[in-house]
């Protein structure tokens, strides 16, 4: 593959179009979605007359990017920042999206939240069904390398675990000797 690529860049010749399949697939503006919204030359003015839609109301805390002077017309609801992923999530909102630390903050987050949720479904009686909400059985079918490398890996941070406590434990606290005289002397 290597030399094939070497070759065509040393030829210095000039890509055939018809030869690339797609090759110009977006060139016809009858056929590209986006060509309307691309071409606004002819606009009767239907967008330099938008109008803003209402302000969708909300009852929960919403987030908002130190970016934007406003929050969108609609924005979700369902999930409300809470516990340690919220301050988490209210801490990285104090920093602009374009900071690394900021993007950090909210994967950071997101994991903790995945162990509230295991919490609050345990909390509640519910043993949640891990595996299937991973997307083991996608992963099985498209990806068994991986999810048998995950599963290995798994089994040996677990193995690993149970060894150092099971030593821990056996070991104890020191036992005391307490030696009798048989009151002979």
């Amino acid at each position: 593959m290597l030399q094939e690529r070497t070759r065509i860049a040393a030829a210095h010749t000039p890509i055939d179009p018809t030869s690339v399949v797609g090759w110009g697939v977006d060139a016809n503006p009858k056929n590209d979605p986006t060509y309307p919204y691309r071409d606004r030359s002819k606009d009767e003015g239907l967008t330099s007359n938008w109008q803003r839609p209402a302000q969708q109301r909300s009852d929960v805390e919403i987030l908002q990017s130190i970016e934007h002077i406003r929050r969108p017309a609609v924005f979700g609801t369902s999930t409300p920042p809470s516990g340690l992923s919220g301050m988490i999530r209210r801490l990285a909102f104090r920093w602009s999206e374009s900071n690394w630390i900021h993007w950090l903050l909210l994967m950071g987050a997101d994991r903790i939240n995945v162990v509230e949720g295991i919490g609050q479904d345990l909390a509640r009686a519910q043993v949640p069904n891990i595996p299937a909400e991973m997307g083991a059985k996608a992963e099985w079918q498209h990806n068994k390398k991986g999810l048998a490398t995950k599963i290995a890996v798994t089994v040996g941070i677990g193995l690993v675990a149970y060894a150092l406590f099971s030593r821990k434990r056996s070991d104890g606290p020191p036992q005391r000797v307490v030696k009798l005289s048989s009151g002979e002397g």
